[in-house]
């Protein structure tokens, strides 16, 4: 049975906070509450109840302000007990500005002067994930990938062997940037060639932002995999 996933673009960055739950009136995992004014809550609660899903969990695909910047009031919202990160990439959830660049703190001045900022404040119940993990959680079984190249933390999840979360790291036809802060072109030529090219080719892509793919499609077209396949990218 296919996966119930729903998607919430956030204003800044045009982020994808996706939703994934087994079926409708079932516990569904967060991943990558972004930015909104004063925050993405009450957009991911229109879906939630749309569905009747109760969170289980917030999963973080890396550290970055515009994916981790509703976790804590969506958690206190929602009384979400568990929060997944990366290990590498934990401490960004506290003091994002690590892993920013001039632009991004730019935009966290220019947010606090017209909106004010919220505290980033360590969210509670947090699990730190590593190289790899295999868990059940909200009733389907995830596989964690570790994929540095963006940031030190990025990971990749891959959900009930039918889809999966690839945040920053791999975008349709894309990869996020590896120029900011903690950033690595060399970990992300071995991410892509090592970690993502390997992926079975039938799951869903589902990207940090802009649209779906599918692994099959981008294994053949996506021009920075076929350039780290080729040991051209770093």
């Amino acid at each position: 049975m296919a996966l119930l996933v729903e998607r919430v673009v956030a204003k800044f960055f045009g982020t994808n906070c996706w939703i994934i739950a087994p079926s409708k009136g079932a516990e569904c995992v967060v991943v990558d509450p972004g930015i909104g004014i004063p925050n993405l809550v009450s957009d991911i609660r229109e879906r939630l109840n749309a569905f009747n899903l109760k969170p289980a969990a917030i999963l973080i695909t890396h550290g970055h302000l515009d994916h981790i910047f509703s976790v804590v009031p969506l958690q206190s919202d929602c009384g979400i007990e568990e929060v997944l990160v990366h290990a590498s990439d934990r401490d960004l959830l506290s003091k994002p500005e690590r892993g920013l660049g001039a632009n991004g703190l730019a935009l966290m001045k220019d947010l606090g002067d017209k909106f004010g900022l919220p505290n980033f404040d360590e969210p509670s119940g947090i699990r730190e994930l590593r190289e790899s993990a295999n868990f059940d959680l909200a009733g389907m079984k995830f596989s964690i990938t570790s994929t540095p190249g963006h940031t030190p933390g990025s990971l990749v999840a891959t959900i009930d062997n039918e889809c999966v979360v690839t945040g920053d790291t791999l975008f349709k036809g894309a990869i996020g940037r590896t120029d900011l802060p903690r950033g690595s072109i060399s970990d992300m030529e071995r991410t892509l060639r090592e970690k993502i090219a390997t992926l079975s080719g039938h799951l869903e892509v589902l990207p940090g932002h802009g649209e779906k793919s599918r692994m099959e499609d981008e294994i053949s077209n996506n021009p920075y995999i076929r350039a780290a396949l080729d040991g051209r990218l770093g």
